[in-house]
């Protein structure tokens, strides 16, 4: 086993989690379900080392791949090191002479296998669809197929003990023109993507699909612009992702503060040429799907959707997961779902920041899901949070999209312990926390939430769906307040019509969470970011 993928556990005791406002070193162990997890190893045994040969220019290498007749010049060395290395790390580092980039099409991890990326290298994806396409000619274009057709950058299959470290990054280059088919020339991976907004499927490829296996550890790597989702995992089992950083869109794509000129982003031309996390679809940030004993610590995420979807479809559930020290900007929050239908368990997020920045479409704390996908949620506790810019800083939704079928949601056992929301400049009185259970179809599947020590320093409106006219109200809702104070707890009342309970538990006063330094800047940790 390479080091870099053992998790040391310190002790197995249950034990209660640090305050969150303490200060935290990022290599200090988190406290999860089953143990403290200390900072991942770097590997020990390096069995190749390969040195970039091509050199970007602020961020961009599309001058490199421009002729359309060079588009992954370094995937068959990649490869090849990977397939030849044994119960170690091939490493990538910068050359002698400025040189800091490896232009690639996929590739696929085995077990035993770390990359690691050093710092000052990027690992850039071909931008050529051909790359990528698994059979179809469907990559890269936008129609009404559904099954997937592109393969991911970065690929595994029932690997174990792989992963990818290092203080490098990894670029999808979502906003750079496609080199081949239909939309050669005419449209990058996201104006690809905004074609969903005409009811069409796009077909992009994802940064890092990680497919069955155990144990595969992400420390310090940086994922940028992603064409889709950055990363995701299905039926893995042991993901400690420590200390990475997730960005889009990256300052090479926009402006600084997403100030994009008007008329220059996909939703008013094509090709754009300036991209805002409104107007990068579907590129959700981390998205564990069937898996257990998953650590997302110490990490930075700002994307165009989900910042984290723990999601589960299929088999098996997706269970002992811990969210820990980690700060989100863009996005459309830390959720759960919207697939649920093999049960999400045992969740614990704590020590987290959500900074809206007064966006429209971003959420904070969500579980979403629907009678097309919906299972058993529980044992979720949200815990030690800060918010502040959001039209939508809790979302515990069974009727997230208009969908129907016989997998019914059902959500119970959820707390919110030592929350604050500071408000936003933008949706003052207009801020919703919304509350639905699941009662139609002859099901009687009640939310079940414990608010303790919620505050809102702004009175939020508390309904049962995202649109007040359609619900004003909770819905199929079993409230408990307590034992520390709620700011709300007088706007949500009793019913036995909108079948609607409240439990008051609360004992007396407590501070509400010091929120007063837990919104740090993105482009203090990250230099490429706009914000």
């Amino acid at each position: 086993m390479t080091p870099v993928t053992k998790i040391k556990l310190i002790c197995a005791c249950a034990g209660s989690v640090l305050l969150a406002g303490a200060a935290h070193a990022a290599d200090a162990p988190v406290q999860t379900q089953w143990g403290l997890v200390s900072e991942p190893a770097m590997p020990s045994h390096v069995c190749a080392t390969l040195t970039a040969a091509l050199t970007s220019d602020h961020g961009s290498l599309d001058a490199v791949d421009a002729d359309g007749e060079t588009t992954h010049p370094d995937r068959a060395r990649l490869q090849s090191a990977i397939d030849a290395c044994h119960d170690g790390a091939v490493k990538l580092v910068a050359g002698a002479h400025g040189e800091d980039a490896f232009l690639t099409s996929p590739i696929q991890l085995k077990t035993g296998v770390t990359l690691w990326i050093d710092a000052r290298v990027t690992l850039f994806a071909s931008r050529d669809p051909r790359d990528y396409d698994n059979g179809p000619g469907d990559c890269g274009t936008a129609n009404k197929e559904k099954k997937k057709s592109c393969t991911s950058l970065i690929w595994t299959k029932n690997a174990d003990h792989a992963g990818i470290v290092g203080g490098g990054k990894i670029d999808g280059r979502g906003g750079s023109l496609l080199l081949s088919g239909p939309n050669a020339g005419k449209r990058s991976w996201w104006d690809v993507a905004w074609q969903t907004k005409q009811g069409l499927t796009q077909h992009n490829f994802r940064l890092l699909q990680i497919d069955g296996g155990k144990d595969f550890t992400l420390h310090g790597v940086t994922f940028e612009n992603s064409p889709n989702f950055h990363i995701v995992s299905n039926g893995l089992s042991g993901f400690t992702a420590w200390g990475i950083r997730i960005l889009s869109p990256s300052i090479v794509y926009t402006k600084p503060a997403y100030a994009c000129p008007e008329g220059t982003t996909p939703d008013k031309t094509t090709p754009a040429t300036c991209f805002t996390p409104e107007t990068v679809k579907n590129t959700d940030g981390f998205d564990p799907g069937q898996s257990d004993h998953v650590l997302l610590a110490y990490s930075y995420i700002s994307t165009g959707d989900d910042n984290v979807a723990i999601k589960a479809h299929g088999s098996p559930a997706a269970s002992l997961t811990t969210i820990a020290h980690n700060h989100f900007y863009y996005g459309h929050g830390m959720s759960l779902g919207s697939e649920t239908d093999s049960g999400d368990h045992d969740i614990h997020v704590y020590d987290l920041s959500l900074d809206g920045m007064d966006s429209a479409q971003n959420n904070g704390l969500r579980i979403k899901s629907d009678a097309s996908r919906g299972g058993r949620v529980d044992k979720v506790v949200f815990e030690d949070v800060c918010m502040r810019g959001q039209l939508n800083p809790i979302v515990l939704d069974t009727a997230y999209a208009d969908k129907m079928g016989n997998a019914y949601p059902d959500f119970a056992d959820i707390t919110l312990r030592n929350v604050r929301d500071l408000g936003s400049a933008a949706f003052k009185g207009q801020q919703r926390i919304v509350l639905r259970g699941f009662i139609e179809h002859g099901q009687d599947l009640p939310l079940g939430v414990r608010f303790d020590n919620v505050v809102f320093d702004d009175a939020p409106l508390v309904v049962g769906n995202h649109n007040p006219k359609d619900g004003p109200e909770p819905v199929a809702t079993h409230v408990v307040f307590g034992p520390g104070p709620v700011s709300f707890a007088d706007l949500i009342a009793p019913s036995s019509e909108r079948h609607v309970t409240v439990t008051d538990e609360r004992t007396g006063s407590a501070a509400p969470r010091d929120c007063s330094a837990a919104f740090p800047k993105l482009s203090d940790v990250l230099a490429d970011s706009p914000i």
